[in-house]
């Protein structure tokens, strides 16, 4: 079901995500994304069939504020949180240490429709870019649909997105705070590291 993004776009999106296994096809303010429920493992599996994507591979969640990070892991070293705090919402996912030995990723979008839906929801969405694994990606629904194996449950139409839009800068921050830049993007090297000199 393709709908536009109005108000019953968000009320087509929170009942399929109600029901165990939905995946969203949605605009954010980089390219189109892939969501679910954060928990809902049949969904994680849809996600990584349609994307021909390696199940070894992780999702970033969607949160809609830094407060709610604390809802996952039990703290942010300071380097993240001081990123966290002057690049979201916004085009950077960091990736951070989750008390366990692993790993876990975030992003804040700075989207108007995202936002609206993670605060109506109330739970975290597992994201990932809604195109195929190795190709570019999508900056419309179209672009989207015709790479991914499948058809998610809703598809928000927000239009085609700015030529040239680049997926979120993925940084890496250890626990006594040193970061490096896994994937390039909107947000910059020396953007980050002005941002920790001004501390």
């Amino acid at each position: 079901m393709i709908v536009r993004r109005t108000e019953s776009a968000l009320e087509s999106c929170l009942e399929a995500l109600d029901r165990s296994g939905s995946v969203l096809l949605v605009p954010t303010e980089t390219v189109y994304g892939l969501v679910c429920d954060w928990r809902d493992m049949a969904a994680r599996t849809r996600i990584y069939r349609l994307k021909h994507r390696s199940e070894t591979k992780p999702f970033a969640a969607f949160l809609p504020s830094v407060d709610a990070v604390s809802v996952c892991i039990p703290c942010l070293p300071p380097a993240a949180r001081i990123f966290a705090e002057n690049f979201c919402p916004g085009p950077i996912t960091l990736v951070v240490p989750d008390g366990t030995g692993s790993t876990f990723g975030f992003r804040i979008p700075d989207h108007p429709f995202i936002l609206e839906l993670l605060n109506a929801y109330g739970a975290p969405l597992a994201s990932t870019s809604a195109n195929r694994s190795g190709m570019a990606p999508a900056l419309s629904v179209s672009e989207a649909l015709e790479t991914i194996d499948g058809e998610p449950d809703v598809t928000v139409d927000g239009g085609v997105l700015t030529p040239g839009s680049k997926a979120s800068t993925v940084v890496l921050v250890n626990a006594d705070s040193s970061w490096k830049i896994l994937r390039e993007g909107p947000v910059t090297k020396s953007m980050l590291e002005n941002t920790l000199r001004d501390r």
